[in-house]
């Protein structure tokens, strides 16, 4: 698992009262650690795009079974013992709009 991955997770909800299996975007992988750093794909179509969300298609390459979307404001610390597999590569034009999302999300 690296930096770019779309792993199968079970992605906490934000109030920790339980998890879903879904698709998320490797942000860090800590070499030799226990932990990752993730954000949550949903596909379910919102009337509107959320300001720090990516729209991405699904294609072999990034192993995502419908177009979805990159919630970059669902950023959550994982073990990687619960990952449940990997899907694919997240192509490199939207992993540069994922950066540019996280930059202007953090103020960094």
């Amino acid at each position: 698992m690296s930096k770019g991955d779309i792993v199968l997770i079970p992605f906490p909800f934000s109030d920790l009262s339980g998890h879903k299996v879904r698709p998320g975007l490797v942000l860090y992988e800590q070499k030799g650690g226990e932990d990752f750093i993730v954000v949550f794909i949903s596909s379910v179509k919102q009337a509107k795009l959320g300001n720090f969300d990516v729209r991405i298609k699904a294609s072999q390459t990034n192993g995502l079974k419908a177009d979805s979307f990159i919630r970059t404001d669902k950023i959550a610390t994982l073990q990687k013992k619960i990952v449940l597999g990997e899907l694919g590569k997240l192509e490199t034009t939207a992993y540069k709009l994922v950066k540019d999302k996280l930059r202007k999300i953090l103020a960094i």
